[in-house]
């Protein structure tokens, strides 16, 4: 599958480089993926060059990007075969850390069927399936997409998917959602009814800044404050920060001669992390990579360091809460067992 992402150059990301800020402060990445496509390959071995340039990166959450299904048997099984393979890559790269934890794919448009497809994950994943995502990303507009597989209109609010979020709910998982600003009241919805479940809501809740959305800025921004500040409202919601990197948020860095740095992302980005620290708090909060898709954008050197200048003004309970604990603690992940060094290298 070709995805819709600025494509990777690593000569142009050579083009910028900057010392590591900050190099002890313990990270664990809530949010990357890996895979093996046609236009692109980004295995264990890749992320973990990625993480070898000085940040103390402990421990990564894998998030589903249909990677490796079964090619044949009932279809509602197929994602099993990530898991699989997942597991494999880890355990051929010689990790156990990255990823520590999985957020897999059932298709929540099973309804309570979902129930077979979920333990079958669970068991192929042997302890480390933490949550489960959807493609649920959607918009009218066919030029923002984000996924090579768009989601059909209306799932979020589907019967169907709503009873499936609570199979979720009863196996004691999380549900991870991507969602666009225009889908922020849908999200709200099915938290509202699934009190029990905890909902994570990836990249920020999608803010919106390619095609008609470049014009009148400061109103979409606000509309999408707006959609975040009532979804914090909800207890059982946490946020994800990061995925500045996807091309529907308009960004644009690959355009650029050189890449840029970690002073202009953080100048860039502060206005976006601002909201959603304010509204949900560091303890319901974590910062992600969202690689290798925004490796197109920024490096991901960069980026921690674009992350680490945003948190310099926190204390440091609220600090580590951003770097690794809300992540530890809303996956159920035991994240001392992963410091072993300051290098955080195992």
């Amino acid at each position: 599958m070709k995805g819709p992402h600025a494509p990777v150059r690593v000569d142009w990301l050579s083009r910028h480089m900057e010392p590591i800020l900050d190099p002890g402060q313990p990270i664990l990445d809530a949010h990357h993926h890996l895979w093996d496509r046609p236009d692109s390959r980004y295995r264990c071995e890749d992320f973990l060059a990625d993480i070898a340039h000085g940040h103390n990166v402990l421990a990564s959450i894998y998030v589903q990007c249909r990677t490796g299904y079964r090619p044949d048997g009932p279809k509602m099984l197929r994602p099993i075969g990530e898991v699989e393979t997942i597991r494999r890559w880890a355990c051929n790269a010689g990790t156990n850390a990255f990823p520590a934890k999985l957020i897999a794919h059932a298709d929540l448009l099973l309804g309570s069927s979902a129930q077979a497809v979920i333990d079958a994950l669970m068991e192929a994943g042997e302890g480390t399936i933490c949550g489960i995502r959807n493609t649920t990303a959607y918009h009218p507009d066919p030029t923002l997409t984000s996924n090579p597989k768009p989601a059909p209109a209306g799932l979020l609010k589907a019967d169907t998917f709503l009873q499936g979020a609570g199979v979720v709910a009863r196996a004691g998982l999380v549900l991870d959602i991507w969602a666009y600003q225009t889908q922020l009241d849908d999200v709200f919805d099915l938290a509202a009814a699934h009190s029990d479940l905890t909902v994570v809501i990836d990249h920020m809740g999608g803010p919106l800044g390619a095609g008609a959305y470049r014009e009148n800025r400061s109103a979409h921004f606000e509309s999408w404050r707006a959609g975040i500040e009532r979804l914090a409202q909800l207890p059982n919601t946490r946020i994800k920060i990061g995925g500045f990197g996807l091309m529907v948020m308009g960004k644009d860095y690959h355009l650029a001669d050189t890449p840029p740095s970690s002073e202009q992302l953080a100048y860039d980005w502060q206005h976006h992390v601002d909201v959603c620290l304010n509204a949900f708090g560091a303890q319901r909060a974590m910062f992600e990579s969202n690689f290798p898709v925004d490796k197109g954008m920024f490096s991901y050197p960069v980026l921690w360091n674009a992350f680490k200048r945003l948190a310099s003004p926190l204390s440091a309970d609220e600090r580590a809460a951003l770097f690794h604990g809300t992540a530890a603690a809303t996956y159920g992940i035991d994240f001392s067992k992963f410091k072993i060094n300051t290098s955080g290298r195992k």
